[in-house]
């Protein structure tokens, strides 16, 4: 067993395609909408980290609870954190949780969390990372009684097409598909693909408007990504999706990082002067998480809509989603 899980590689990703299919290699898993998060028992000590390695134990203090007090062999697990909205889990509810450093404060936010595992890496100090999926998902069922806030992710087997129409009518945001006889490989790779329904993904932010009318702390986020030069790219503005205290609590955050030049590259900006009018530039520090229908021919976001702001992702790793890349 790992001593500490920021001991173990980092976390197996899913790639974006637009090659939906249905195969009997394959398992089809619901996409969350959550902060991913391993977890590790070693000697009766449960410790959480972020897909960055942060320490999450602070803001989800009932999974460590949970954790501890199952009767199980020490293990390393992988899983997603959600709150939810009604029947969808939602991001955005989730984001008072993310971001709380205390425990207690966390017990009283009135945001139940729930952990959905869906792999195993460790088991009773040995690793699981090469067996097959399938195995792997087998012995993970085995390991807990799966009273919430613990619950095991589903699966469909082979049935990618039919699931992914049903994921879609229900409000999901869409399916991980997993070829079944894989092994736990860390970083993004094709062994685990992401079907979408609804296109979201991160985006950095690189300044901010001025408000208008009524509205206090500022107008829209400027949004980015990072090519493949490592340049950033500028992606258009969102200003939809923020309440009176985001609004507040954000405006804070974006001024203490102002700057006196954009950090885009230049060549990605709109020439237009009325662009430049009421625009603050800052440090590209933030992460964001954005919806949006398409992207326009000039590499714009059409109808962005804010989600809410990610700690659990690096910066310089927000890169284009691009389906089949």
């Amino acid at each position: 067993m790992p001593e500490r899980v920021a001991d173990v590689p980092g976390p197996a990703l899913a790639t974006l395609t637009q090659d939906r299919f249905s195969h009997q290699g394959w398992i089809y898993e619901r996409k969350l909408d959550g902060m991913r998060v391993i977890a590790s028992r070693a000697n009766g000590t449960v410790r959480l980290r972020s897909r960055t390695g942060g320490d999450a134990g602070a803001s989800f203090p009932e999974l460590v609870d949970a954790l501890e007090s199952t009767v199980a062999p020490d293990f390393v697990v992988d899983g997603e954190v959600v709150a939810f909205d009604g029947a969808q889990t939602s991001f955005a509810r989730l984001q008072p949780r993310m971001h709380v450093s205390n425990a207690a404060k966390a017990r009283r936010s009135g945001v139940p969390i729930v952990y959905y595992l869906f792999d195993l890496l460790h088991l009773d100090g040995h690793s699981t990372r090469g067996l097959p999926l399938r195995e792997r998902k087998s012995l993970l069922l085995d390991l807990f009684d799966w009273d919430d806030p613990l619950r095991f992710t589903t699966h469909r087997n082979a049935e990618g097409l039919a699931y992914l129409e049903q994921a879609c009518s229900r409000g999901w945001e869409g399916l991980i598909a997993k070829r079944a006889d894989s092994v736990y490989q860390s970083g993004r790779t094709r062994d685990w693909l992401k079907f979408k329904c609804e296109q979201a993904q991160e985006f950095v932010v690189g300044g901010w408007t001025d408000p208008q009318g009524s509205r206090n702390g500022f107008g829209a986020l400027l949004l980015g990504y990072y090519d493949e030069a490592g340049s950033l790219v500028y992606a258009g503005k969102v200003g939809t999706g923020f309440g009176a205290s985001l609004l507040a609590s954000l405006s804070e955050q974006l001024r203490a990082l102002t700057r006196m030049s954009p950090a885009y590259a230049e060549r990605t900006l709109p020439s237009a002067p009325v662009f430049r009018r009421g625009v603050h530039w800052v440090e590209p520090k933030l992460v964001t998480q954005v919806a949006f229908t398409e992207w326009t021919r000039d590499g714009q976001l059409r109808h962005p809509r804010f989600l809410g702001l990610r700690t659990d992702k690096p910066a310089a790793h927000v890169v284009r989603e691009v389906g089949g890349a």
